[in-house]
């Protein structure tokens, strides 16, 4: 599959910013700073690496539903250390158009659902089940 073509929409700052609330959101959910990376895990595992340098911006997931699509994105590769072999892809940041970053939102999720325990996932969709009740 052809690497998708990007349109920059709003920095990536700022997408970096709302990838890091959403994943914070999840329950169980923390930020932490292995080997001096930003990441967000639920229990001891990582689910989420959050690169927000000047030039790296970009997420690292593990998406096996999503990993073709995923691997679509420009610049998008599998994760270095073995990482992709497992269905870990990083995916640059940079110039991501807002149909694609709300696409980015759903790999942070598919990776903290494929991390997360039973459990964790449960409360999520209860959490979820809520808050569509809520608007109805």
């Amino acid at each position: 599959m052809a690497p998708r073509k990007t349109n920059s929409t709003g920095s990536s700052k700022q997408l970096m910013a709302s990838l890091k609330t959403l994943a914070l959101g999840f329950p169980g959910a923390w930020a932490d700073n292995p080997w001096g990376d930003s990441v967000v895990k639920v229990g001891k595992k990582i689910f989420v690496f959050l690169g927000e340098g000047a030039e790296d911006s970009g997420i690292t997931v593990k998406v096996p539903e999503s990993h073709e699509h995923a691997m679509s994105f420009a610049g998008a590769m599998p994760t270095g250390y073995g990482l992709g072999k497992a269905g870990w892809v990083t995916i640059p940041v940079a110039g991501v158009s807002a149909d694609d970053a709300e696409v980015l939102h759903d790999f942070v999720e598919e990776s903290y659902r494929t991390i997360a325990p039973k459990k964790m996932i449960k409360e999520l969709d209860a959490q979820r089940e809520a808050d569509s009740d809520g608007r109805g």
